[in-house]
């Protein structure tokens, strides 16, 4: 069981662990997503904790670090005994094993990365303010939430270099990006995507990042779908969410796209994602980290952004994006937003 001292010390820092004095039944995982400069290496690292209850009432705990290649789609599960894990509550600070992930930079000592990834400008992470916790805005400050989310960072710069199944590669002027989810279990159908790498056609891209979920939340007994779309540029933070009232205009999801159309008190939002093969990836279910997510780091999502007179203010394609489709997105898009 958790102090209410250390629940909102997890309010204000939702890039810190979350998971001290909880014994059973909790995931918490980051997802470290490293580009080279000329984007031809993409690779997401994800150190986390599972504290699970299998079928026989005993606890089932493991550490873990998964990396993905995100061009060839190629995945890998690392196990480490629990005792492995440490983490600050305070800050982003983890280690598992010789791995260590903290705001200076990267140690990786796996078999297909090992070397050091130096951060190189500062975390720009989701604002934290006593009304808005992060992401999640309100809803983070709702203990029985089945997955919490937050951002890290939505882009910083890389340096360094890493053998890449032992072939020195370097990351220097690359960049890179940090989320993380925490809670019981991932939602049973989900859709996410984001990309820090954006091309625009028009307005300035620079420093451009974008981050979209919508995913069945589960609530007092029945549930709701819940989208959180947050689009960095031009020097502010432009968000559409459940929590801000913001509308769904459109939702599709088919074998070879996601299209969303919202619209809020920052204008409106087109997305058109290309869904394309990527690896699969572990992820919690209530009793084990045994559920399998495929996850690529190669759609390509075309967007424009229209101000509420609708004046375009960035348009253009996000490249090297992140996307996984997930679950029943049947019920999903049937859910009421």
């Amino acid at each position: 069981m958790r102090s209410p001292a250390a629940w909102l010390r997890g309010v204000r820092h939702p890039e810190a662990f979350h998971g001290h004095g909880i014994r059973k039944g909790f995931f918490e995982g980051w997802y470290v997503k490293l580009i080279s400069a000329d984007r031809s290496q993409r690779w997401a690292v994800i150190p986390g904790i599972f504290k699970g209850l299998d079928a026989a009432g005993t606890l089932d705990d493991e550490a873990f670090v998964q990396v993905l290649d995100g061009l060839t789609g190629r995945s890998w599960y690392h196990r480490f005994p629990a005792d492995d894990f440490r983490a600050r509550d305070d800050r982003f600070e983890v280690s598992i094993g010789p791995n260590t992930f903290d705001a200076s930079g990267f140690t990786l000592d796996v078999p297909q990365l090992r070397g050091r990834v130096e951060v190189t400008t500062p975390f720009e992470p989701w604002p934290v303010t006593l009304r808005e916790p992060g992401i999640m805005g309100w809803y983070g400050l709702v203990p029985f939430m089945e997955c919490f989310h937050g951002i890290v960072s939505f882009g910083h710069g890389l340096s360094g270099a890493v053998e890449i199944e032992g072939t020195p590669t370097s990351f220097d002027d690359g960049r890179g990006y940090i989320e993380k989810d925490w809670g019981e279990a991932f939602p049973s159908g989900y859709v996410w995507l984001a990309s820090n790498h954006i091309d625009a056609a028009v307005g300035d891209g620079t420093d451009a990042s974008l981050i979209a979920s919508v995913a069945i939340i589960p609530w007092l007994g029945s549930s709701f779908r819940g989208s959180i779309i947050g689009f960095r540029h031009s020097g502010r933070l432009h968000k559409w969410t459940t929590y801000n009232r913001s509308r769904e205009r459109r939702l599709q999801i088919t074998d070879t796209h996601v299209r969303w159309t919202v619209e809020g008190p920052d204008g409106t939002l087109d997305l058109d994602a290309e869904r394309t093969r990527g690896g699969l990836l572990h992820a919690p279910l209530r009793t084990a980290m045994h559920q399998r997510v495929e996850e690529t780091l190669d759609t390509t999502v075309v967007f424009r952004h229209r101000d509420p007179d609708g004046r375009t203010l960035l348009e253009g394609v996000a490249e090297v994006a992140g996307l996984e489709v997930f679950g029943d997105t049947e019920r999903l898009l049937s859910l009421k937003t």
